[in-house]
C-alpha cells in the first residue's frame, strides 16, 4: 500500500503498490522498482539504493514519472546506526522564486516480511512533514 500527504493528517492518496527490489552490479547495489497511481493516473519509479564504502554513507538516486517528474534526486547521508537514512532535495520555482526543499527517505524491516519506506518533506525553513509511505509484504514467489 502506497500513502501520499500533502498537507499534515489528510492523505491526498492511497493506492496499491507492486514493486520488487532486487541487488545490481554483482550485489554491490540494490534497486527498487515499482508501480502504482496517483488519484487514478498511472505512476512508476526507479531507486537504486547503496552504501558507498569510502564515505561511509548511504546513498540513493531516485526518478519516478509523478514526483520528479524528469529529475533525478541524490540523496545520501552518515549514520551512526544500521538504519537506512538519507537526505536530499529538490528546487521549486514558485512566484518566481527558487526555492530548495529537501526530502529524507528512511527504510525500516517492520517485521521479518514488511518493509515500510517513509518519506518526509523538508520545507526551506527546515520544517519537516509526512510526504509518502510505502508498505511492502513479502511476496511468496
Amino acid at each position: 500500500m502506497a500513502r501520499t500527504w500533502f498537507e499534515p493528517d489528510k492523505v491526498a492518496n492511497e493506492a496499491t503498490i507492486e514493486g520488487t527490489i532486487k541487488p545490481v552490479l554483482g550485489g554491490r547495489l540494490m534497486m527498487h522498482e515499482y508501480k502504482s497511481s496517483f488519484t487514478g493516473n498511472p505512476l512508476e519509479g526507479i531507486t537504486i539504493f547503496g552504501y558507498d564504502l569510502n564515505t561511509r554513507s548511504y546513498q540513493s538516486a531516485w526518478i519516478d514519472s509523478f514526483h520528479m517528474g524528469t529529475g533525478i534526486m541524490f540523496s545520501k547521508d552518515k549514520t551512526e546506526d544500521s538504519l537506512f537514512n538519507v537526505l536530499g532535495g529538490y528546487e521549486v520555482h514558485y512566484n518566481k522564486e527558487d526555492q530548495i526543499w529537501g526530502w529524507r527517505t528512511k527504510m525500516e524491516l517492520e517485521d521479518a516480511d514488511t518493509l515500510v519506506i517513509t518519506s518526509y518533506n523538508i520545507t526551506p525553513e527546515g520544517e519537516e512533514s509526512l510526504a509518502n509511505e510505502i508498505r511492502y509484504k513479502r511476496s511468496s514467489e
